[in-house]
């Protein structure tokens, strides 16, 4: 498995990395397919404490102790479960982030965090306060490196002007292509991107309109979906769909990882195999862009 350098850190992460959130709670299952990735050279681990209240954090530590110096655990923190879970509250205060990543941290089974990111972020949230907690965690030891999980770009700006990140979790996708508005910049400052939903909930994989609904997704009708994703499938019918996906977000140098979700062994080999199959030439990057939307997200933003 290839890697890639995670903004200006020193982790050097796989190009495809794990998202957790789907491993469930049945742990043989989650353990299969951790030390499954572990085999194809994954060491990029993403899972947050929002996920199945913390047990989530507990699987992926449990799985992930024995291989602890050789891989990169990254978790988040902002969302506050009520007492009775079932809601949760947004917190991005100092305090609570101080108190959280304590919780993480005994939930995960490790005395430090390689990346800790805030799974949010509104511009009415105290940011001076966000980035010191952050800033204090990183001089304790208790966080190597941390970042925000964020499209909006108003955050996204504010963070990147007073802040020393190394990281954007963001959506991005051939069928969501919004973070590409901000790749100059975040290239510029030399902080990577961290793709989620690389397969937009399985649309760019080989079972394409069976995982379509009525709705569509996004910007994107039912009916435009039908048209399109078909002729994606022709036109690089070398490639499984899953491949094209993921070649066309890992094309973005900005990208350290793109993290999907696996809920067997089988998907997790496949999106693996994926990511070693052939780059995307230029040409080939070119009819993608002109088949699909270059969206812009258009709320959050001043302009």
């Amino acid at each position: 498995m290839k890697k890639r350098r995670l903004g200006n850190s020193d982790l050097l992460v796989s190009e495809i990395g794990l998202g957790c959130m789907s491993l469930g709670t049945d742990k043989k299952k989650a353990s299969e397919i951790v030390k499954s990735a572990l085999d194809e050279g994954i060491n990029y681990f993403d899972t947050a404490d929002l996920y199945d209240f913390g047990v989530n954090e507990e699987i992926v530590g449990e799985n992930l102790k024995p291989f602890r110096d050789q891989v990169y655990i990254a978790t988040k923190v902002g969302n506050r479960w009520t007492e009775n879970k079932d809601s949760w509250s947004w917190d991005p205060s100092g305090d609570y982030i101080k108190l959280a990543v304590k919780d993480s941290l005994r939930r995960l089974g490790t005395d430090y965090i390689d990346l800790y990111q805030l799974h949010g972020g509104t511009i009415e949230d105290n940011l001076d306060e966000t980035i010191g907690a952050f800033e204090d965690l990183k001089k304790e030891g208790l966080i190597r490196y941390y970042g925000i999980s964020s499209i909006r770009p108003n955050v996204i700006k504010e963070f990147v002007k007073k802040s020393e990140l190394d990281s954007v979790m963001m959506q991005y996708s051939l069928l969501d292509r919004r973070p590409e508005e901000w790749m100059s910049l975040l290239e510029d400052k030399q902080i990577s991107i961290i793709a989620r939903g690389p397969l937009a909930k399985g649309l760019l994989s080989e079972k394409m309109l069976e995982k379509a609904t009525e709705e569509g997704y996004l910007d994107y009708s039912y009916n435009e979906l039908k048209d399109l994703l078909p002729q994606l499938k022709d036109k690089f019918s070398g490639e499984k769909m899953n491949a094209t996906a993921l070649q066309y977000v890992l094309s973005n140098q900005c990208v350290a990882s793109a993290v999907a979700g696996a809920s067997s062994v089988q998907q997790l080999r496949e999106n693996c195999q994926a990511a070693n199959s052939s780059s995307l030439s230029h040409d080939e990057l070119d009819v993608l862009k002109k088949l699909t939307k270059a969206s812009k997200y258009t709320s959050h933003r001043e302009y």
